[in-house]
């Protein structure tokens, strides 16, 4: 019999660390990817020795077109049932949209969306014959939010993540498989640093900005319940639906103080 085992993309900061370590607590055994070997060598030895579980990881980078099949056939050879993939690997463009080669754009699209579709499609026939399974898309806040003047592609791919996983939803529950789509906004991780994009960050009013690990223990919950979306904390719950009632006429004026340079970059 096949070990059920959860797998996080993007493992190794920030949100998907704080994932895995919500798992980990929860007693779920981990296959972690990312592209820092040592990082998560050393990560997957602290969640063994803190938890008592079994954590093992994969090396791959989803801008390769052949790191989903590669992640599947890993777990194959392992004998591991992912009964929980969660798809959170992400990184955003920091310059206008002029400027960024298609090659990068085509990069992006393939992490944030491409990879998404990749391995979901890959494990989901394994939970259609195991008769369950959970699935935790990591989307965005920026999905419901009229486009920016920044990042041009990164509200309206979350806004595709958000539909996929909702015809996920409506195509296999019937197989006791959910979908769970967890829009976060601000959250304190390397994200934005990595992305080029920190000023922006920076400039966010402290009342806005979460803890990872915050994210995590709600989209965990969220996801292992079944619900179809999670926006986490109160804030961005009132945010959200804000972003329902204003005329996207009127956002940018509303999202000055809660979102500077956001709008504001040409």
């Amino acid at each position: 019999m096949k070990k059920k085992y959860a797998l996080i993309t993007g493992a190794s900061s920030g949100i998907g660390l704080e994932i895995a370590r919500v798992l980990a607590s929860r007693n779920y055994s981990l296959v972690l990817v990312a592209r820092q070997e040592e990082k998560l060598k050393e990560i997957a030895k602290s969640l063994t020795f803190e938890y008592g579980i079994k954590a093992d990881y994969f090396l791959g980078d989803l801008e390769n077109p052949n790191t989903p099949k590669n992640i599947y056939d890993y777990c194959q050879s392992k004998e591991y049932l992912i009964s929980l993939l969660v798809n959170n690997a992400g990184y955003a463009l920091p310059d206008s949209f002029h400027e960024t080669s298609m090659e990068d754009e085509e990069k992006f699209l393939r992490v944030l969306g491409i990879s998404v579709i990749a391995i979901t499609k890959l494990f989901l026939k394994d939970m259609i014959e195991a008769k369950q399974g959970k699935i935790m898309m990591i989307s965005s806040v920026a999905a419901f939010a009229p486009p920016s003047s920044i990042q041009t592609l990164y509200g309206p791919i979350k806004t595709f993540i958000n539909r996929f996983s909702e015809g996920l939803n409506l195509g296999y529950n019937s197989y006791g498989i959910t979908s769970t789509s967890v829009c976060p906004g601000y959250t304190i991780t390397n994200f934005h640093r990595a992305s080029g994009v920190q000023d922006e960050m920076d400039r966010v009013p402290s009342f806005m900005k979460k803890e990872a690990f915050r994210i995590a223990k709600e989209g965990v919950y969220a996801t292992l319940k079944g619900e179809k979306i999670c926006i986490p904390t109160r804030t961005y719950k009132v945010i959200v639906f804000l972003l329902k009632l204003l005329p996207h006429s009127l956002f940018p004026l509303f999202s000055a103080r809660l979102a500077p340079g956001r709008y504001d970059k040409k």
